[in-house]
């Protein structure tokens, strides 16, 4: 056969990996190769050097391994006191403490933020980022519009701390999207101005993909000249920062410290100084907050430890007498639900790739549609065809050489987006509903009052993060006063303007 001018590679080296593919199991992927014009060919060529099915069968087994663990019995223990605080139970002298030496990290420039925000809003009927998400607010604000102005706050904020002479108080967004939202987000960005921030200090990256598999382990291909792919996970933000030259870009730029969160939890502190300054006076090098499981029966993962380390344990693998033990306070002994809300270390993140390839991946059983190799005919199954291989973010835990846990108040700082609107719990009128009820409670804490019903999925009011970030600078323009609805609070002056 002679090799097409198309092709990235000549005869010889299209022979190797061909050999190659064929030694690892995966020789299939070549199946209808003679049959593909040469466009098609040059294609999938391109898709089969980029993949390493070495690391992949590796992957596979592991994942396999994994499931069979997981499945067996583990010996759990409870969070030590050495590792968990709780916002709920320290003194204010405290709270403002850590606080304190977050904005003054934040001021000198040693904090970044890292986004999670490879997903789609598919579950809410969109195909968009679900970044770019509307919840419906009286202002109409995206999910990425709200977090952008809380780090334009922040920024104003921090900088009060700032030494003199030293540079301005700038927090980097580190966004880490996907390939089907990597393009889209940068242009929702663009076209909303980066909603104020500098477009220098707002860097896209995208996270890694790998191959979807067989339930026995084999490389589906979606069509005769492409390799079905998925994103490997949230996990795999760390291959990403590492690959994508982020972690240089966090050592350029000094910075020692990085929040990172998911882009679907709408009340998100972002490089919540109270958060970062606990986990400096700790030493931290991987950090979490977590929060108060609402029930035993709640389904969520749950941060403790397991077999001697730490890591997130998910509901299924807790026994029913297990999950209802409580501490002598009263609380869950297992109740530190992980809502994906973490502090790295730079040093920590640039660690990772050392023990990466002993991280864990999970399986993820998809409909996946696939070429049947006997008679070429594209598949849509109606059940569950292949898997997807992931890892969590939560996975680097065991490898923590200095891991604490802050609980943080759930109505203050999660709720999470993962419904459909109408479903009742996890959706865009939950998101709705606790951000107005969160702008209520800013308001009542500094003296004033709101005018309605308290219906808050219908009242028509909305604080900025421009104005406040948690509630803070209210005070002398609602204390004694009623705000009247509707009412959009964009500025200082809206407070003068509504309060009465």
């Amino acid at each position: 056969m002679t090799v097409s001018s198309l092709l990235p590679i000549n005869e010889t080296e299209l022979q190797r990996l061909k050999e190659l593919y064929e030694t690892n199991g995966q020789g299939h992927v070549f199946r209808f190769f003679e049959t593909l014009e040469a466009e098609q060919q040059a294609q999938l060529v391109k898709q089969l050097l980029e993949l390493d099915v070495e690391r992949l069968n590796i992957i596979y087994r592991k994942a396999i391994e994994g499931a069979e663990a997981a499945s067996s019995s583990h010996q759990l223990a409870p969070l030590p006191e050495t590792v968990f605080d709780s916002v709920l139970k320290a003194s204010a002298e405290q709270l403002r403490e850590w606080e304190t030496i977050g904005l003054s990290q934040i001021a000198q420039g040693k904090v970044a933020v890292i986004l999670m925000a490879g997903g789609q809003g598919t579950r809410l009927g969109s195909s968009d980022p679900k970044g770019c998400y509307n919840i419906n607010l009286p202002s109409k604000k995206s999910l990425f519009q709200l977090q952008a102005e809380r780090i334009l706050r922040l920024q104003d904020i921090a900088r009060q701390y700032k030494k003199p002479g030293s540079g301005d108080c700038i927090i980097p967004w580190y966004i880490m999207t996907s390939g089907p939202t990597h393009r889209p987000t940068f242009e929702f960005f663009e076209k909303n101005n980066f909603f104020g921030l500098e477009k220098e200090n707002v860097i896209f990256f995208e996270q890694g993909t790998l191959p979807c598999l067989t339930m026995d382990g084999k490389i589906i291909l979606e069509a005769k000249d492409k390799v079905a792919i998925a994103p490997d996970g949230n996990g795999g933000i760390y291959a990403a920062v590492s690959n994508k030259g982020i972690i240089r870009s966090l050592k350029e730029r000094g910075i020692l410290y990085s929040h990172c969160y998911c882009v679907d939890n709408c009340l998100a502190r972002v490089a919540d100084p109270v958060f970062i300054g606990y986990s400096v006076s700790k030493g931290t090098d991987c950090g979490v907050k977590v929060v108060s499981k609402a029930s035993p029966e709640e389904p969520v993962g749950v941060v403790c430890v397991r077999d001697g380390k730490y890591g997130v344990v998910e509901y299924s693998e807790i026994s029913e007498e297990v999950s209802q033990k409580r501490k002598e306070d009263g609380s869950l002994q297992f109740g530190a639900a992980n809502i994906a809300n973490h502090f790295f270390s730079t040093e920590f993140l640039e660690r990772v790739p050392t023990f990466a390839d002993q991280l864990e991946y999970h399986i993820a059983k998809k409909k996946i549609k696939y070429v049947d190799l006997e008679t070429g005919e594209v598949v849509v199954p109606k059940s569950n065809s292949g898997m997807k291989l992931e890892c969590f973010v939560f996975d680097v835990f065991p490898y923590a050489q200095h891991f604490s846990v802050l609980e943080v108040d759930r109505k203050e700082e999660f709720s999470p987006l993962k419904n459909a609107p109408g479903s009742g719990a996890d959706c865009p009128e939950t998101s709705r509903r606790d951000i107005v009820a969160q702008h209520v409670r800013f308001i009542e804490a500094a003296g004033g009052k709101v005018s309605g019903d308290g219906d808050f999925e219908k009242l028509q009011f909305e604080i900025s993060p421009w104005v406040s970030y948690s509630g803070e600078g209210l005070k002398e323009y609602v204390a004694g006063k009623t705000i009247r609805i509707p009412a959009i609070i964009e500025t200082k002056e809206d407070l003068i303007r509504f309060a009465h």
